[in-house]
C-alpha cells in the first residue's frame, strides 16, 4: 500500500495537490484486491482497464490545472446490483443479464466526484438475505476470520471496506444490508433516511424500504462519500426534494441526550454483544452525555415487517420467478416461494404498524437527539451454518443479524453503525439512530466518537491494507 494514504480524505487530498497520482493509488488498490480475491472473495468483478483509463484522466486534470472532485482518485466498490455503464448487473443471481448503457444516479455522482469505481462486489443473491453466501460467485469471506460470514447482502462491500482493498464502497440496505456487514466486518455503515439518495438504476429489493449507502473506515470518510451522492433526482419517484446537510461539528456533548429504548434493546443477544452496549453507555456519560432510558413497548420487531417487505419482493420478482425459477438459489428460491402468499389483509395491517412505529421513533426523538441499539443480536455467523448460538440457544441467525436493523427501515429514518474500541472478532458495534434528513448529525456524532476514543475501525488479521 502506499504508505500514509489509506484514507478517503487523504487520498482526496494527496491526488488533488499532486502529491500522489490517481494511478499509483487505483493500481495499488486493484492489485491489492486481486490478491485478496482467494481468501475474502469480495468482488464479482474487478474492473482494471476501466478503473485505470479513469484514473488517467483525474491525472490529466490535475496535470492542466482544472478542478477536481472531493473525491479525486478515491477508489470506490459498489455493489454489484447498481447500474454501471458497459458492465453486467448480476445482482448476485444467474438471471441472464443485461449490459446496461447508463450508470445509476449515485454511480454517475462518484464519478463525478472524482471517486474510480474499481469494481463490483459481492452480495446476498438479490439482496435478499444476510449472508452473504452466493451460490452462483461462492460465499464472501470475513477479513476477521475468513471462515465468518461477512454478513449481508452487502457483504463483499464490508468485506472489501475492512480488508482496505477499498477506500470506501457503496451498498444497498432494505432492513440493514448496509449495517450488518459493517458490525460484523468492523466498520461504518450509513443507512440513509429513505429518499436521501437515489436509487435509479438500482435493482430493488422491496422499494418503499430500500436505500443507498457508504461503508468507509471511519465517519468522515463516510461523511465525503455521503455528500457526494445525496440529493434529489427528479428521475426517481423515490427522491426527496430537501436539502441535504452537510456534516459539520456537532454540538458539545453536555448538550446532547441518548435515548435507550426499551424493551427493544432488552430482547435475545449476545453476551459480547450486551457488553459493547453497557460499554458504550458508560462511555458517553463519561463524555458528559445524558443517557436516558425510554419505555417504549410498541418499538420492537414484529412479523408486520416481513408482511410489508414480502408483497414488494413478490412484485419485483414476479415475472422472473415465474418465467426462469431454475435461475434462483436454493436458498432465495425457498424464500421467494413464501412472499407470493401474504394475504392483502395483513398487508393493510402491517402499513398500519409501519405508520404506529414511525410515530413512535419520532416522537422518541423530540425526548432526545439519538436512539442507541445494539448493532445486531449476534456478529458471528459461520459459513454455512444456519443457526447459531444466541443466550445459550441454537437460533436462525436472519432474526438474529436484523434484530436491530430492520425496523429502522420501517420507520424510514436513517442510522449509523459504529465500531466499538474494544477487543472481539469483529470488535462489537452499536447503532445511532437519528431523525429523518438529519444524516449529518450521525455523522458528525461519528466523528467525534472516533475523536475519543470510543469509536475505532481496528485492522483486521486478513487485511491486505
Amino acid at each position: 500500500m502506499i504508505a500514509g494514504f489509506t484514507s478517503v480524505s487523504a487520498i482526496a487530498h494527496a491526488v488533488a495537490g499532486g502529491a500522489l497520482s490517481a494511478g499509483a493509488v487505483v493500481a495499488d488498490h486493484l492489485e491489492r484486491s486481486e490478491r485478496s480475491q482467494e481468501t475474502l472473495n469480495a468482488y464479482t468483478l474487478l474492473q482494471h482497464d476501466a478503473a485505470m483509463a479513469a484514473a488517467a484522466g483525474i491525472d490529466a486534470q490535475v496535470a492542466s490545472g482544472a478542478p477536481v472532485g472531493p473525491l479525486a482518485g478515491v477508489p470506490v466498490a459498489v455493489k454489484d446490483l447498481i447500474d454501471h455503464a458497459g458492465f453486467p448487473n448480476t445482482s448476485g443471481s444467474s438471471y441472464p443479464t443485461a449490459i446496461p448503457e447508463r450508470s445509476a444516479t449515485i454511480v454517475d455522482r462518484l464519478e463525478a466526484a472524482g471517486a474510480v469505481i474499481i469494481g463490483r462486489t459481492g452480495l446476498h443473491e438479490y439482496a435478499f438475505g444476510f449472508s452473504s453466501e452466493n451460490p452462483w460467485f461462492g460465499p464472501v469471506h470475513n477479513p476477521w476470520d475468513p471462515t465468518l460470514s461477512p454478513g449481508g447482502s452487502s457483504g463483499g462491500s464490508g468485506a472489501a471496506v475492512s480488508a482496505g482493498v477499498a477506500a470506501a464502497a457503496i451498498g444497498t440496505d432494505t432492513g440493514g444490508s448496509v449495517r450488518v456487514p459493517a458490525a460484523l466486518c468492523g466498520v461504518v455503515g450509513l443507512k440513509v433516511t429513505h429518499g436521501r439518495v437515489p436509487l435509479r438504476g438500482v435493482f430493488p429489493l422491496a422499494p418503499s424500504l430500500d436505500t443507498v449507502g457508504p461503508l468507509a473506515r471511519n465517519s468522515h470518510d463516510a461523511a465525503l462519500v455521503y455528500s457526494a451522492i445525496a440529493g434529489f433526482d427528479p428521475d426517481d419517484p423515490w427522491s426527496a426534494p430537501r436539502r441535504v446537510s452537510p456534516p459539520d461539528q456537532l454540538a458539545p456533548f453536555p448538550d446532547l441526550t441518548v435515548g435507550v429504548p426499551h424493551p427493544w434493546v432488552d430482547l435475545p443477544q449476545t453476551a459480547t454483544v450486551a457488553a459493547g452496549l453497557a460499554n458504550v453507555r458508560g462511555e458517553l456519560a463519561a463524555a458528559g452525555v445524558e443517557v436516558i432510558d425510554l419505555d417504549l413497548p410498541d418499538l420492537k420487531p414484529a412479523t408486520e415487517i416481513e408482511h410489508i417487505a414480502y408483497p414488494e419482493v413478490a412484485n419485483v420478482h414476479h415475472e422472473r420467478w415465474h418465467s426462469r425459477p431454475e435461475t434462483y438459489g436454493p436458498d432465495v428460491s425457498q424464500r421467494l416461494s413464501e412472499v407470493f402468499d401474504i394475504d392483502p389483509r395483513s398487508y393493510v395491517a402491517a402499513q398500519e404498524w409501519r405508520a404506529r412505529v414511525s410515530h413512535i421513533a419520532e416522537a422518541a426523538l423530540r425526548q432526545c437527539d439519538f436512539l442507541l441499539t445494539p448493532a445486531v443480536a449476534a456478529a458471528i455467523k459461520p459459513i454455512g451454518e444456519e443457526e447459531i448460538e444466541v443466550a445459550g440457544k441454537q437460533v436462525s441467525y436472519r432474526p438474529q443479524l436484523s434484530r436491530f436493523s430492520a425496523l429502522v427501515n420501517h420507520t424510514g429514518l436513517p442510522a449509523i453503525v459504529l465500531p466499538l474500541d474494544l477487543d472481539g472478532v469483529p470488535p462489537p458495534s452499536v447503532q445511532f439512530i437519528g431523525r429523518r434528513w438529519e444524516e449529518h448529525r450521525l455523522l458528525e456524532l461519528g466523528a467525534e466518537l472516533e475523536r475519543i476514543g470510543i469509536s475505532r475501525y481496528r485492522r483486521p488479521p486478513h487485511a491486505e491494507g
